[in-house]
């Protein structure tokens, strides 16, 4: 397949597994990181409109098949993780770390706290409507400046993106490249004293030394259309996970975390489909044990490896 010409770097059969926190997956026909977001357009715009296209983040949340994925990744990196801050507002670049835009802005005193332990970057957290400690994103974010697939330069608002609970409307392959957010302000010292103490409950509850993709499913019910958390349904997934017997569960390499149940990891050795079908196995025994469904909330792409004559 002839690809356009670009500044960045195009990689032929990128392995993802590379990529990924649960260093899994199969190759990408091409990996594409490109130099700016000019470069980006341009590669879009003549990109021929039958090659799929996949705009990944830090592979935070996500578990690549180990088939791999058709057609070609985009992936950003440098010009694309810059982050300014100007009165209550932060602009960041779309590979910006989550914990990174935190700081930054806890130092110029304005309250993204709640970003710092949230695993990813900007990006992601934008497409996903990520939050923890009762905020999301949608309470925060201005507009974002993005991509389209056909190489269109576009402005998002809120309006856009239809934030609801762990999810909005981006377009299919559509790339965020930067994202204006505006929080409340606060006393530097004190902002940074509670991203310390978010630091320190998420270490002694989650597996943070072990390969792991965050939650691993969604909390079902008790939340808004407009993504925030309703105090008047608590369904945690991981108390259903723990009632139907699933903490520590085990498949080939992959297991559900003794130290916080909904989390999957990797204990060495894993493949994607020892992930996955583990992931199914959990999602099985809930709905028998509850009646209740549990989505996935870590993202499953790619096709599965080629079945063995």
């Amino acid at each position: 397949m002839d690809l356009p010409p670009v500044r960045g770097a195009l990689t032929p059969k990128k392995a993802l597994s590379d990529l990924t926190w649960l260093r899994v997956g199969g190759p990408a026909d091409w990996l594409f990181q490109p130099a700016d977001a000019e470069d980006l357009a341009d590669f879009l715009r003549a990109l021929p409109g039958d090659v799929p296209v996949f705009p990944m983040g830090v592979g935070s949340n996500l578990i690549v098949r180990d088939g791999g994925l058709r057609g070609v990744v985009i992936r950003l990196g440098r010009g694309f993780n810059g982050i300014a801050v100007e009165g209550q507002r932060v602009t960041a670049g779309a590979a910006a770390l989550d914990g990174h835009v935190a700081r930054k802005a806890a130092a110029a005193g304005i309250d993204l706290t709640f970003l710092r332990t949230i695993p990813g970057a900007i990006g992601g957290a934008v497409r996903m409507n990520a939050g923890c400690y009762g905020r999301y994103m949608a309470d925060v974010f201005v507009r974002a400046k993005a991509v389209s697939r056909s190489g269109e330069r576009l402005i998002l608002g809120p309006e856009d993106l239809n934030f609801r609970y762990r999810q909005t409307d981006l377009p299919e392959g559509c790339v965020i490249v930067e994202a204006l957010l505006e929080g409340p302000m606060g006393d530097p010292a004190a902002l940074e004293a509670a991203m310390e103490e978010q630091i320190a409950k998420r270490d002694a509850t989650q597996p943070t030394k072990e390969r792991s993709a965050g939650s691993t499913f969604r909390n079902p019910a008790g939340f808004s259309s407009t993504g925030r958390a309703d105090d008047s349904q608590d369904l945690k997934a991981w108390k259903l996970i723990d009632e139907a017997g699933m903490r520590g569960a085990r498949r080939g390499g992959a297991q559900m975390s003794e130290k916080h149940s909904n989390f999957l990891i990797n204990t060495g050795g894993a493949t994607a489909a020892d992930l996955e079908r583990l992931g199914e196995d959990v999602r099985k025994s809930v709905f028998q044990n509850s009646g209740i469904q549990l989505d996935w909330e870590i993202m499953r792409v790619g096709e599965p490896a080629p079945e063995k004559d």
